[in-house]
């Protein structure tokens, strides 16, 4: 028989409302949700609130958003007598003297196969680096980044049609899934097989940096691919078309190298409603773009609207 757990939950994007969402639903009690503060994003840069705390809101929960995880956190924390602390993409270090408040100990839920991608950008270096298999990991937090004994893990195959706008979103379905697995056998008594992490296999992801997305045309075209799959939705890889910025939401490969002579790195080319690129070590096909301050559209119908001819360039 499971008991009820009562629960704070730590977490800020979109990737983290399907845990929070199963939790609230479960036969579980979230007393609280932990969250970034409201921040100035969007065009307008006005200030919104994490998806989090929208979910959270609609559910008239206890909501913190502190700067910083100091001593009244810990004290308010304290007061509400929780059993167990859930993380996912909260976005700040966990101090100790937060993790010793749980009985039932502190868990997340971070989207890779550690102890591969430690860090803040795992979807998006996994990407990036070509990795054949992507996934999900449950552990237990420790003050260390993301260096907790393992739990669960749940892996798929990294096609390379995926961007991390898709995969952000099948992995944090099947985080939540398996976090809620994790919390029916602790809430069930039974033990966890708890595996560590092998120091030597670590690797790091880096937080994305927006100076990442300059399109770079001597850049090797399948490299180029994989970063422009990896930066959608964001940064983005971008270039100057006609002056204005340009970003380039899908590409593939070209097949047909023939197609390149006379061209130099930077040029268009239309070949049957096809856009084609010039790089310096070959070329790409464009598929999806969008001109700053205007939609994304596909390549037909980019050729379409700004009437592509010989002399339009990417820079």
């Amino acid at each position: 028989m499971n008991n009820k757990l009562k629960i704070v939950f730590a977490g800020t994007p979109e990737f983290a409302v399907p845990t929070f969402n199963l939790l609230n639903k479960s036969s579980h009690e979230v007393v609280c949700v932990l969250t970034q503060p409201d921040r100035r994003s969007g065009r307008g840069m006005k200030i919104n609130p994490s998806p989090v705390k929208r979910a959270a809101q609609q559910c008239a929960l206890y909501i913190l958003q502190p700067e910083s995880l100091d001593h009244n956190v810990m004290e308010n924390l304290k007061d509400l007598n929780a059993d167990i602390l859930i993380v996912a993409a909260y976005g700040l270090i966990i101090p100790k003297s937060i993790l010793h408040i749980f009985p039932k100990g502190c868990f997340n839920v971070h989207a890779s196969l550690l102890p591969r991608w430690r860090g803040a950008a795992p979807i998006h270096r996994a990407i990036e680096s070509g990795d054949p298999k992507i996934g999900v990991t449950i552990m237990q937090v420790v003050e260390k980044l993301d260096a907790g004994p393992m739990a669960k893990k749940v892996s798929m195959d990294l096609l390379e049609k995926y961007t991390t706008g898709d995969m952000t979103e099948a992995m944090a379905l099947m985080g939540a899934k398996l976090m809620m697995e994790v919390i029916d056998v602790i809430a069930s008594g039974n033990s966890i097989n708890w595996i560590e992490q092998n120091e030597s296999d670590v690797t790091y992801a880096k937080k994305i940096r927006k100076d990442e997305g300059i399109l770079n045309l001597n850049e090797d075209p399948s490299i180029l691919i994989k970063r422009i799959k990896a930066f959608n939705p964001y940064p983005g890889v971008k270039g100057l078309f006609r002056g204005k910025g340009l970003k380039v939401w899908n590409a593939v490969l070209i097949d047909n190298f023939d197609i390149l002579k006379n061209l130099q790195p930077g040029d268009l080319k239309v070949i049957e409603k096809r856009l084609i690129l010039r790089l310096d070590r070959g070329g790409i096909e464009l598929m999806e773009m969008q001109v700053e301050g205007e939609k994304k559209i596909e390549a037909k119908d980019f050729i379409f609207r700004y009437k592509i001819n010989q002399g339009d360039r990417i820079n």
